[in-house]
């Protein structure tokens, strides 16, 4: 049998983003890491009304990559793009707001949560210890989508999470992976209109 699917329109990510943005706000991020395709934002420099600065990540749990075995599938995340060979100095200092479209059974955020803490933590070892407490980066998360069902991993309690909405264990099918973008959203509007 086929999983049941939900399939997502770019208005819907539009107005779960722009509401959740709300929220966000009051972390005050300086600097956005997107994973994967997401990386629209409502967030703005409230001083200077800009655009915060955006950083995107490849991670992959469940494509089949050049190099990669049928046994890393949905097992291993595969790092494909990363900031770069200084992404420890990028980070310092910043309210980095880790950004990705799904949280499914977190293998994924938690991956890259705890990689961008060890660039971190290798920069901050170079520094003189008076000043580590300043320079060091507070993250947060948030997903346009989690997934009710249990992850196979835990994000460290002092991260804040910010969940656009909440949805059962269904595939979701978001309009950036559609072939055919006017029958992805025909189906969808069918989909809302049960």
């Amino acid at each position: 049998m086929a999983p049941d699917h939900l399939r997502v329109t770019y208005n819907d990510v539009h107005n779960i983003i722009r509401r959740s943005a709300v929220h966000i706000a009051d972390f005050k991020p300086d600097l956005l890491i997107a994973i994967g395709a997401l990386r629209r934002t409502f967030l703005k420099d409230k001083s200077t009304k800009r655009n915060i600065p955006i950083h995107a990540i490849g991670l992959s749990l469940y494509e089949s990559l050049p190099g990669t075995t049928a046994e890393q599938i949905g097992n291993e995340v595969i790092r494909t793009q990363w900031l770069g060979p200084e992404s420890g100095k990028i980070l310092l200092g910043r309210k980095a707001l880790i950004v990705d479209e799904v949280d499914d059974s977190r293998k994924t955020l938690h991956y890259a949560v705890s990689e961008l803490q060890k660039d971190v933590e290798r920069e901050l070892a170079a520094l003189p210890e008076s000043e580590r407490a300043a320079q060091r980066t507070k993250f947060a998360v948030f997903v346009v989508h989690n997934k009710l069902k249990p992850k196979f991993a835990e994000l460290p309690p002092d991260i804040p999470y910010f969940v656009g909405a909440e949805v059962d264990d269904l595939w979701l099918d978001y309009p950036w992976e559609a072939v055919d973008i006017e029958e992805h959203d025909r189906l969808a509007a069918l989909q809302h209109h049960k």
